[in-house]
């Protein structure tokens, strides 16, 4: 690895987020993976010189549901046009009084309730186990941080979002049961991808949005599409104004991620070199090109 890495940011768009307004040289470009297709093709573009890459979680129009979103093509493509880390908007339930609809939270630990999704690009051919005990890049994190408080923005540093399949919301005895547990916010997305841009050796931040308090509320018992939809739409200008804030602050030549996102892989593979298969090998060009060679 080269001393400096010249960033390349990497933004995903979640519900309501369809677009990022003031890129230059903005360009929707189809990236093809063997992972097959990602949601939509990715706008790359510039923002106050920094490169940029934007990818719709759900697609334009909001055409795929969380279950069925191809998470690995996702994380894929993003590392191949050459993102160096990703920066995860994401609409969420609230599972906290003090953290309102409207309110932004840097979550730093996730919950993974999934149960059908392909949350890795390893496997038979090819074995590894990466760590995620700190899933979120912290350099990532304090630079959302301040650019938030900057922006004069509601948000809360630190909190553990749960990942629930859906695409329904939450029975109230679960939505009590994640309160019991101590975690902060709920949503539908950001596992596997987290999980994907660790083995990607990718830094990953995710900036959790609040549309709602879940269904634990009295007030909030019977979340609709149509209150969370007009939370999210201004939800999505204050991420936006964040965005053009942060993205300059992580423009500049960096070193090694002092986390180690950039070096996920180093230990993690355990297949003895002649066994592994080439045809996984071939797939894992992009994600794992640095230690397969």
């Amino acid at each position: 690895m080269s001393d400096l890495v010249t960033p390349v940011i990497g933004l995903i768009g979640g519900s309501g987020l369809y677009d990022i307004d003031g890129l230059e040289e903005r360009e929707w470009r189809r990236v093809e993976t063997p992972w097959g297709a990602p949601s939509d093709a990715l706008l790359f573009g510039r923002l106050e010189g920094v490169r940029c890459v934007f990818l719709p979680r759900h697609g334009r129009g909001h055409p795929t549901p969380p279950s069925e979103l191809n998470y690995r093509a996702n994380i894929d493509a993003l590392k191949r046009a050459g993102c160096t880390e990703i920066l995860s908007l994401s609409a969420v339930g609230s599972l906290r009084e003090d953290l309102p609809p409207g309110h932004f939270v840097i979550v730093d630990q996730f919950i993974d309730r999934t149960f059908a999704r392909q949350k890795s690009f390893f496997g038979t051919g090819c074995v590894a186990h990466v760590s995620v005990a700190h899933p979120v890049c912290p350099r990532l994190g304090d630079a959302l941080e301040t650019a938030a408080r900057g922006l004069a923005l509601p948000v809360t540093r630190g909190g553990t979002y749960l990942v629930m399949e859906g695409p329904q919301f939450s029975t109230k005895a679960e939505s009590e049961l994640y309160r019991q547990w101590g975690c902060s916010v709920i949503g539908m997305t950001n596992m596997p991808e987290a999980k994907l841009a660790r083995e990607a050796e990718l830094c990953y931040a995710t900036v959790a949005m609040v549309t709602d308090f879940d269904c634990w509320h009295p007030e909030h018992d019977h979340v609709t599409v149509d209150q969370v939809v007009k939370v999210l739409l201004g939800n999505a200008d204050k991420a936006r104004a964040l965005v053009r804030a942060v993205v300059p602050a992580l423009g500049a030549p960096r070193g090694p991620c002092p986390a180690g996102c950039d070096r996920a892989l180093d230990h993690a593979i355990i297949t003895a070199p002649e066994m592994r298969d080439p045809a996984l090998l071939a797939k894992l060009d992009a994600v794992a090109g640095r230690v397969l060679g």
